[in-house]
């Protein structure tokens, strides 16, 4: 099994720039600089987390199942990686609220009748 490479220096914590690919049929190898994916500079617990959101086809009530964790963590943990990613997040005011979330996060105590309310009618 060969090892997986992430995108981030193990030394200073910088991005890392790869230099040479290898063709593991015909042994072709290519030097230059090559960016790496975005998903690379992930580490292995934030690629665990994209993986389980696009098997769970971003229901996050099946993330909160999967990792046993609340709504707010469940976001604030997409927020992380989305920010990691070099993308911009979406602030919750931007994006109205889907009923079950909302209903969710008031059974659960994350939210008041009133915030649930406020949310619903945006």
């Amino acid at each position: 099994m060969r090892n997986e490479v992430f995108g981030t220096c193990p030394v200073c914590g910088n991005q890392l720039l790869a230099t040479r690919l290898t063709c593991t049929r015909c042994h072709t190898e290519i030097t230059g600089e090559f960016a790496l994916s975005r998903f690379s500079y992930l580490n292995r617990d934030e690629l665990q987390f994209v993986e389980t959101f696009i098997r769970v086809q971003g229901n996050i009530k099946e993330m909160e199942k999967e990792f046993n964790i609340s709504y707010p963590t469940v976001k604030k943990m997409l927020d992380s990686i989305i920010t990691k990613m070099g993308f911009t997040v979406k602030r919750e005011e931007e994006s109205p609220a889907r009923a079950d979330d909302v209903l969710t996060r008031l059974q659960q105590g994350e939210i008041s009748a009133e915030e649930a309310i406020a949310l619903l009618k945006k």
